[in-house]
């Protein structure tokens, strides 16, 4: 996971993903792109396929490279983990939920119906 976190941590190496995204390409196609040199280019497409995330075949004189995706299934589920509320929060959702729950049902026995304002 750690060699697929650098390899996407250059935003060239994550424009080329986005790239190869919508289908293979050559390594002159990609740098065509590019305002940078082609051996630049050409170590950028290295450091994606050594962490897995681009796979080359040569066709003729060409390298040509499509996206593989699932080295960022790991990575995907690392991030996941981190966006998920902690326990707490799930807590304090619970609790907000019950206090409001509580109050309308206090207001629905006083014989009045509660506002959109003091719902909200």
């Amino acid at each position: 996971m750690d060699e697929v976190a650098a390899a996407i941590a250059d935003p060239v190496r994550r424009e080329i993903l986005l790239m190869l995204r919508d289908g293979p390409l050559s390594a002159g196609q990609i740098a065509d792109r590019f305002v940078i040199s082609r051996p630049a280019v050409s170590r950028h497409l290295r450091v994606l396929r050594e962490a897995g995330l681009v796979r080359d075949t040569a066709d003729g004189r060409r390298r040509v490279y499509t996206l593989v995706t699932a080295p960022l299934d790991e990575l995907a589920g690392w991030l996941g983990r981190l966006m998920r509320p902690s326990g707490w929060q799930h807590r304090l959702d619970a609790l907000e939920t019950e206090v409001y729950r509580a109050r309308r049902e206090r207001q629905t026995a006083a014989g009045r119906h509660p506002s959109k304002k003091e719902t909200a």
